[in-house]
């Protein structure tokens, strides 16, 4: 048996709920391309986003370690895989398309920057005076000018669809520009399965890699009500000794809840909305997925407690404070002496449309924790060789 494009288009529309965004109903891409004999849409959006330059390079991009700290910890690369999990999880129990969703939760954090959110910080406030810096703008970039893979068009090409997901992603660390994308209107519902799901991934990640770190304290931990939840669900008291086993399971439980607290919250405010179709969604013009009020009190707590005991921890801030002192080095050397950078990169200061500034900040924005790194060592360290 050989199944087309069209004969999957078919099964999807028979088997996605009425408010789901079908493949086949996709309002296209900026650049005409043919379409693919056996893949859809959403599937070639997912497949493009895979093969990037930007996504390989996430391996090495902080989350909230640097790379050379550890194995174990995750990365841009894991999280962005671990949010795609989760979304694709979260759609199919809504009855949604879970193709669409997964390639909004792979792409969500191309435009990051090295060093996590202090590199964000330090580019932004390094282009203050040049359209500024954040990671959602640049993805933007990424899919649809920076990538250049295709000879007829620049970047991706991606659909509709998926880069609406991308302006209209909006967690507590996301800055929202969806100009240009209806800005009036919510996203589909695939793309605000896409936000809950990388709101689900990052908080159960980084307490996980908190606790593995050592950097947050266990017995401070079992004050969370999320925690104390988790603990007792799994039959375990708040006060246990956490070794590696328990700390997984419960972690694996918190994300386990979590999901399920977010299919079955969204579940009511669908049924309560009677949507019968993609519009009924969008047209409401706010997020109608999300969390239990108790959960969302529970995440806020928990978030609060990330932000002063882990993100803020001195260990973090010591590389934090690296960073901005590596990247701002950087941005200064490049602009007074741009004939230091590559040729490519040279060549495109030529080119233009886009400022000098602009370019280096593109540049920069690319590297990885460790070419950062590499490079700082080759501009500044006499002895390393160039």
């Amino acid at each position: 048996m050989f199944l087309t494009r069209e004969d999957i288009e078919t099964r999807e529309r028979a088997g996605l709920a009425p408010y789901a965004m079908a493949g086949g109903d996709s309002r296209g891409r900026v650049h005409a391309d043919e379409e693919h004999p056996y893949r859809t849409a959403y599937q070639r959006d997912r497949d493009r986003i895979i093969h990037t330059t930007a996504f390989r390079r996430m391996e090495y991009k902080t989350q909230v370690f640097v790379y050379h700290e550890g194995d174990h910890y995750r990365n841009r690369l894991t999280h962005s895989v671990e949010v795609a999990q989760i979304g694709r999880t979260l759609a199919r129990a809504l009855g949604a398309n879970e193709d669409l969703s997964e390639a909004i939760c792979l792409a969500h954090d191309l435009g990051h920057a090295a060093f996590g959110h202090t590199g964000e910080q330090t580019l932004d406030e390094l282009m203050a005076d040049h359209g500024g810096f954040d990671h959602q703008r640049q993805t933007m970039r990424i899919v649809t000018l920076l990538e250049d893979r295709y000879p007829d068009f620049p970047g991706l090409n991606l659909t509709y669809e998926v880069r609406e997901g991308l302006v209209k992603h909006d967690t507590d660390y996301d800055v929202t520009d969806a100009a240009g994308y209806e800005p009036e209107k919510a996203g589909t519902l695939e793309c605000q399965l896409a936000n809950l799901a990388d709101e689900i991934a990052y908080n159960a990640a980084d307490l996980e890699d908190g606790l593995r770190s050592g950097l947050l304290d266990p017995l401070a931990v079992r004050d969370l009500a999320v925690w104390e939840g988790v603990m007792a669900s799994l039959g375990e008291r708040v006060d246990c000794r956490l070794d590696d086993l328990l700390r997984t399971r419960a972690i694996r439980r918190l994300i386990g809840v979590e999901i399920t607290d977010a299919i079955t919250t969204t579940a009511e405010s669908v049924a309560a909305l009677d949507a019968r179709g993609v519009e009924d969604i969008r047209r409401v013009g706010h997020n109608i997925a999300g969390f239990s009020a108790e959960r969302l009190a529970m995440n806020k707590e928990l978030k609060a407690f990330l932000m002063s005991n882990f993100y803020r921890h001195p260990r973090v801030v010591r590389m934090a404070t690296k960073a901005y002192r590596l990247l701002t080095a950087l941005f200064e050397a490049y602009v007074t002496e741009p004939q230091q950078l590559p040729l490519e990169i040279q060549a495109r200061i030529r080119r233009g449309p886009d400022s000098l500034q602009r370019v280096i900040c593109d540049y920069i924005a690319g590297m990885t924790d460790r070419y950062a790194i590499s490079e700082y060592q080759k501009l500044f360290d006499p002895e390393a060789r160039v």
